[in-house]
């Protein structure tokens, strides 16, 4: 099967809405991190602001965010980046009739006319998801050419001794660009490669240890003695599992904290927002965001993820998501959420993985 991009459709500029539209107006912040009163938040998709009577994308969007106007460009700008004095556009209406036009429908997409009606059009339990493996696997060698794909992991991803083994490969063969994680799925990938376990549980046997409760934050206190998980991984000499396989490539991970974090790991970013500013960068280039057993991490990222990218030629190209979790809920909230864009696959990340490992021919 072989992969094809979705054809970004530009809007019809000609069309008398555009042209009869006023330009959107601009109100300046009256101080740092508020907007004006009426503020537009962006969404998802691509949105054009008619400034001094052109259309001008917002190339760099995320959801719930401003658009400020400076130096000829539109910026989506977080609130707490906001500085007073920032040209902000106000306004509520999305067609054009206040300068500003969400476009919702603008990739091509095969339409099944003949059955308005149908079954089983939810992810579920009940999904069968072989073509979905199909295409993420076609996309994925695409995107290890032309893109550039995120990887959005639990701790449940270090539980297992293959899955871990797999994914490790997909990190050794390209198919991964960064990864971003929480404190708890490099300590217990660390905790893997130093003990043999998760959690204290064997990850091939899945049998407990002795005083196994102990392991993961043993594991904690030795890499913060060595000063950083490289100078733990050389030290100790550990030559496999997820963490060594990106450092062993040179490939960046983000690890933010959480309320409940042991530790952390010296790596973790501790601050919040300095995280999610982290998270975002690689966000800005990513063209595929794959999450897994992580519903907090998932939906995070998704709200910075728009559906779109341009491209460094300018052409503007599809963002691929999906969602892996055993739970329906979990892959369905970032429907809830707005990010409409994802799509789900209902199983467990160890058979997922390993699947697309073996998709893959790794």
């Amino acid at each position: 099967m072989a992969f094809k991009l979705r054809e970004y459709k530009e809007p019809d500029f000609t069309l008398e809405k555009f042209d009869r539209a006023p330009d959107a107006v601009l109100r300046l912040a009256p101080k740092d991190m508020t907007a004006p009163q009426n503020f537009h938040a962006t969404s998802i998709f691509p949105e054009y602001f008619k400034i001094d009577g052109k259309w001008i994308l917002a190339e760099e969007s995320r959801m719930d965010c401003v658009a400020v106007y400076e130096e000829g460009k539109i910026h989506v700008r977080e609130f707490r980046n906001i500085k007073q004095g920032d040209r902000i556009v106000v306004g509520r209406t999305e067609d054009c009739e206040e300068g500003i036009y969400v476009h919702a429908d603008c990739f091509e997409q095969e339409e099944n006319k003949d059955t308005p009606f149908s079954f089983r059009q939810s992810r579920s339990r009940e999904t069968a998801f072989s073509y979905d493996y199909e295409q993420l696997i076609e996309l994925l060698k695409h995107e290890k050419k032309h893109g550039y794909v995120v990887w959005v992991l639990g701790p449940a991803c270090a539980f297992d001794y293959e899955a871990r083994e797999a994914f490790s490969k997909l990190v050794a063969e390209g198919y991964v660009d960064a990864l971003l994680a929480g404190n708890a799925l490099a300590t217990h990938d660390l905790e893997a490669g130093l003990l043999g376990t998760a959690l204290g549980q064997d990850i091939r046997t899945q049998r407990p240890h002795f005083n196994g409760h102990y392991n993961h934050i043993d594991t904690i206190n030795r890499v913060n003695l060595y000063g950083s998980i490289p100078a733990f991984l050389e030290k100790e000499k550990i030559k496999d599992g997820i963490i060594y396989s990106c450092v062993k490539h040179n490939v960046p991970f983000v690890l933010n904290g959480s309320l409940r974090d042991d530790g952390p790991l010296p790596e973790v970013y501790e601050h919040t927002y300095v995280g999610q500013d982290a998270v975002r960068s690689h966000v800005r280039k990513a063209t595929t965001v794959i999450g897994m057993a992580t519903v907090l991490h998932t939906i995070a990222t998704g709200n910075m993820t728009p559906n779109f990218r341009v491209m460094p030629d300018g052409t503007i190209r599809q963002i691929y998501f999906y969602t892996i979790d055993t739970s329906e809920f979990a892959v369905n909230k970032l429907g809830d959420r707005g990010s409409l864009a994802a799509k789900g696959i209902v199983t467990n990340v160890q058979d997922f993985v390993c699947n697309l490992a073996k998709g893959l021919k790794l």
